[in-house]
Order: C-alpha cells, then structure tokens, then sequence
C-alpha cells in the first residue's frame, strides 16, 4: 500500500482514538497486537487470507481481543482487517503510536526484553532511557525471547544494547 494510504490510515486512527478520549490506551493495546501479529505466522495468515471473508476475519478479532482490550481498540482493528489492509496493520500503528508520542512530546523507546517488565521496571526504565537520551519517552516493551536475557531499546535512531544476546556473539567473535 502506498505511504499516504498507510499515512491515511495512522491518521484516521488516531483522531478516533482522541476522539473517544483513551488514545494512550488504545495506541498502547495496538502496538501490543501488531508485535503479536507479526510474531505469529498463523494470525497473519488467518487475517491476511482473502479467502476467508472479511466478517469472519473480523470475528476472529472479536474472539481474540473481547473483553482483554478496549472496544475502540477491537473496533479500530477490526476496520482496518475488514478493509483489507491486514498486511499493512504493523505500519498503520508504528505510524499512528508515533503521531501520539508527537503529540505528547515524546519519543517512541521500543524495548525488547526477554521477560515481561514489571510497573516499577517500567518506570525506572522510561526514565533511564530518558536520561540516557535527553528526550521524553512513550515506552513501548516486546517481549522477546531471542534478546535470551537483558533487554535492546531502540530511541529514534539510537539503540542501546544491553542484551545476553549480543554479549555472547562478542564473546564469541573474540574466541
């Protein structure tokens, strides 16, 4: 899909989502389901299937996310799924969360770690990151089983790599 469709998209979202008045919630639950839907070769091709009809493409949405994430959320997702644009949902959203950290004055820190992170972990982190790099962030955490241990934050054009992962393939670069 072209960019200013994808732009399009982003845009329409957010404005939805400011509109109903929980568009940090929202943005969050999305990036939440576009990391799972491009971790998981079975939700992209149930989803992305232009055999299956776009009702029942959008029931799976309704089964996978009733009642775990907000109605505008399961709505948002749904639209985009039943228009067509299930391959295009990762880039929807990474467009939309950065319109919403603009305009809350932040910048995007995407976390992979190999556990989930606790409240507190959160927080520490966020400001960590803010400190290392001078600039507001919206935490964004994948877990990630591959980083193995540690975590690799991605800040703009900055990555921080504090990963198991990459330790071990220095270590096994100097041998």
């Amino acid at each position: 899909m072209s960019d200013n469709r994808i732009e399009g998209y982003a845009r329409g979202l957010f404005e939805i989502a400011r509109a109903e008045g929980n568009i940090d919630e929202v943005e969050d639950e999305l990036f939440r389901f576009a990391r799972s839907f491009e971790g998981s070769d079975a939700l992209r091709a149930a989803l992305s299937d232009e055999q299956i009809p776009p009702a029942k493409r959008q029931a799976i949405i309704e089964d996978l996310l009733g009642g775990k994430a907000t109605s505008t959320t399961t709505q948002l997702i749904s639209m985009v799924v039943g228009s067509g644009r299930t391959r295009d949902l990762p880039a929807i959203v990474d467009l939309l969360v950065a319109r919403a950290s603009t305009a809350k004055h932040q910048e995007v820190a995407e976390v992979r770690t190999a556990v989930a992170l606790t409240a507190d972990q959160e927080t520490r982190l966020a400001a960590a990151l803010a400190n290392a790099t001078g600039k507001q962030v919206n935490l964004k955490v994948v877990v990630d089983p591959s980083v193995l241990g540690g975590l690799v934050a991605t800040v703009g054009d900055t990555v921080i790599d504090g990963s198991v992962r990459t330790r071990i393939d220095q270590l096994k670069s100097r041998l």
